[in-house]
């Protein structure tokens, strides 16, 4: 994983979950694939899965892995130190 992030340049792979074999994914899958993105963030990248079947997306969100999917939106955490206003005399939320 680090070869591949060094060598492209990129900050993503893109990992095609979509065969990943007969019959529901498990743990296995799971464990490879927290493997492989653990790799990736001490590279200083991320990995991105593609084609993963309902199956394996709720085994991981099971597991609290939140990994990216192609195609989605990412979610990120709010920048730190930035602060919302609010007008004068509206409730705090």
């Amino acid at each position: 994983m680090r070869d591949l992030l060094a060598v492209t340049g990129a900050g993503v792979v893109v990992c095609d979950v979509g065969g990943l074999g007969p019959g529901p994914p498990g743990l296995a899958a799971v464990d490879l694939l927290a493997r492989l993105e653990l790799a990736a963030r001490r590279a200083g990248g991320r990995i991105r899965l593609r084609d993963p079947g309902p199956a394996l997306r709720s085994l991981l969100r099971l597991v609290g892995l939140g990994l990216q999917v192609e195609g989605e939106i990412e979610e990120r955490e709010p920048a730190l130190g930035v602060e919302e206003e609010v007008e004068p005399g509206q409730p705090a939320v």
